[in-house]
């Protein structure tokens, strides 16, 4: 066991965040830690990590833990460069090789009353060197900065990199240390799709335990496989990953609403018997037991109803013509640099488009050039575009929360009650917009777009800050909207979900993807590469019979796991799809989950075998 929660307790001025929370975290468990926005997640973090001492209750934490911790925003602060600041990780390997390397040229030199000694020493130092595989330090941190993203940043100082850099370094810096624990806030926040999938199949290698905190579905899906939540200030624990975790947390519910009111019926036949019975001589004994029997009872509480989702609701006032938009052979730059060339782009009514592509490319620019009236878009007739923009720019800081919105024509009751549908409570309203939280900030930028009642709608990261049951209250009422949808999401469920067309920007080029964004997905991923460590294999100018046989041999069977892997991965999307579906029905989710496990079993064991091969 590596961290223990026993019947911890801890709130601030008085009121409680966590009540009499306990949970056990063992040696290579991977957990998704969830729950919504301001429960308190991150002082649950802090106390795991010694930040804070609960004022009730104990957390025990295993003799000499190594943890590693990444903040939301707690980027890697260093006076090197990229580099330099990683191989730091590997001093003591470094130290070893060198020491090696100084005892074998002093045995070169040694006479032989000294050589017995210090064969002696190299062979120590050659022992701890492998089991520490110092000799691939520097691969591992080529394959690490390269997978996350900085294989062309080597040279560059630390303090000249941006917010998002440093904390994409800090978790480089995490997965080079390889601790016991990796307790992760947000890690997929400031990633790319494809630094996303490299980072998932990283973590799924590391023998070390992790707990995530993160709004990412999919990733959560695969890379953990269990689940805790906070609610109410109460820890709870499910197994599986979070696909598998909602409809245990709604069973559990029914179970425990269902144990209340059978206890409730039992109680009532006693208290029944009771006042019927107890004046009577023949059955006054009878009724006496039945008052011991409710004076010994544990009297369960009525178990309360998860908290209600917010809810959204987009509306249109008019229909438009078939062509909402239409760009034709525009340029996008950004001070002076070219994001897109003679790029064209239409969508159509009724259309859901999902604009991706890796950071950098130009996703926010493009949106914004769409609305910007350049004399290469045109807006079909009686479109009426409606904009959330992810840094929520147009919120006043200093006004109050319900004059804002009042802004928009409502009464103070219908106002209340909206923004109570979104998610603000009565205290939240109250506030100024800068005292908000960001999750509460989409929220009333969300609540704001509704009363636009745009029957094309712009969204660009909406999902930012939205906690999972707000994404997917947004994900309902985006599917349920009859208009056209543009938007810009690293929510890769939240993509599936919603979208109907996936257009790429890619190398300076704007693409339109024919098929699903689990077919998108697809595409996007490729066997892995060859090992660094392994040689290339001479090329010779003559093979006999027997090496030609092998070769083709080779061949047929890379080709046969290449096919392999793409009906495997197509099947783990289709079922990942059905999961999503079929959440009610636990059965089926138990039978998903475990065929799930099965197929990513098969899968690591075939790309091993691939790296053999290629």
């Amino acid at each position: 066991m590596l961290v223990c929660f026993e019947n911890v307790t801890f709130g601030y001025d008085g009121v409680p965040t966590v009540e009499e929370a306990s949970f056990e975290l063992h040696e290579g468990e991977r957990v998704g830690f969830v729950g919504g926005n301001g429960e308190g997640k991150t002082t649950v973090l802090r106390l795991l990590l010694g930040e804070l001492t609960p004022d009730f209750g104990r957390v025990f934490r295993k003799n000499g833990i190594r943890i590693g911790y990444l903040a939301q925003s707690g980027g890697f602060e260093a006076q090197s460069t990229v580099y330099d600041a990683m191989r730091e990780v590997f001093r003591e390997d470094e130290e070893l090789l060198s020491r090696l390397s100084e005892t074998q040229r002093a045995m070169a030199e040694a006479d032989p009353r000294e050589l017995a000694l210090l064969s002696a020493r190299a062979e120590s130092l050659e022992k701890r060197i492998a089991a520490r595989d110092s000799y691939h330090f520097e691969v591992r941190i080529r394959t690490v900065l390269g997978g996350m993203g900085f294989e062309n940043m080597y040279d560059r100082p630390v303090s000249v990199m941006s917010g998002g850099e440093k904390t994409r370094l800090k978790l480089c810096r995490l997965l080079l240390e390889e601790p016991d624990l990796l307790v992760l806030d947000e890690p997929t926040n400031h990633l790319d799709l494809k630094t996303l999938f490299w980072l998932e199949e990283y973590l799924l290698g590391l023998k070390g335990a992790m707990l995530v905190v993160s709004h990412d579905r999919y990733f959560l899906d695969r890379v953990t496989g269990k689940t805790v939540e906070l609610e109410r200030g109460k820890l709870s624990s499910y197994k599986g990953n979070y696909s598998a975790y909602r409809p245990q947390k709604e069973e559990r519910y029914k179970e425990r609403l269902r144990a209340y009111e059978r206890q409730r019926e039992e109680i009532e036949k006693l208290r029944t018997y009771v006042d019927k019975n107890i004046v009577r001589a023949t059955t006054a004994g009878s009724a006496l037991s039945r008052v011991n029997r409710l004076e010994r009872m544990d009297v369960l509480e009525k178990p309360l109803p998860p908290p209600r989702p917010p809810k959204f609701v987009f509306t249109a006032k008019e229909r438009p013509y078939e062509k909402v938009l239409s760009a034709e052979n525009f340029d996008l730059r950004v001070d002076g640099n070219v994001l897109l060339r003679d790029a064209s782009l239409t969508l159509l009514r009724g259309e859901k488009c999902a604009l991706v592509g890796d950071n950098g490319t130009g996703k926010s620019t493009l949106v914004k050039f769409l609305l910007s009236g350049d004399r290469h878009v045109t807006l079909g007739k009686f479109v009426s575009p409606a904009y959330y923009d992810q840094e929520n720019a147009d919120l006043d800081p200093e006004e109050r929360v319900l004059d804002l919105y009042r802004g928009t024509d409502s009464s103070q009751t219908d106002a209340r009650k909206a923004l109570a549908r979104a998610g603000l409570g009565a205290e939240d309203v109250e506030k100024k917009v800068k005292e908000l939280s960001g999750g509460m900030r989409a929220k009333l930028e969300l609540a704001m777009l509704q009363q636009k009642h745009g029957n094309f709608l712009v969204l660009d990261e909406p999902t930012n800050h939205l906690d999972l049951p707000a994404r997917e209250a947004l994900e309902e009422a985006l599917r349920a909207f009859d208009g056209t949808v543009l938007f810009v999401s690293h929510d890769r469920r939240f993509i599936e979900s919603i979208a109907t067309r996936i257009v790429c920007i890619e190398d300076g080029v704007l693409t339109a993807f024919q098929g699903s964004y689990a077919e998108y997905l697809q595409s996007r991923r490729t066997p892995p590469p060859p090992s660094p460590e392994r040689k290339e294999k001479k090329v010779e100018g003559y093979r006999s019979k027997e090496e030609r046989a092998r070769e083709a041999q080779r061949r047929t069977r890379t080709k046969e796991i290449e096919a392999q892997l793409e009906a495997l991965e197509r099947e783990e999307a289709a079922l990942n799809e059905e999961l999503a579906r079929s959440a009610a029905d636990y059965s089926r989710v138990r039978e998903i989950t475990d065929r799930l496990g099965k197929i990513r079993e098969t899968s690591d064991a075939l790309y091993a075998e691939y790296e053999t091969l290629i």
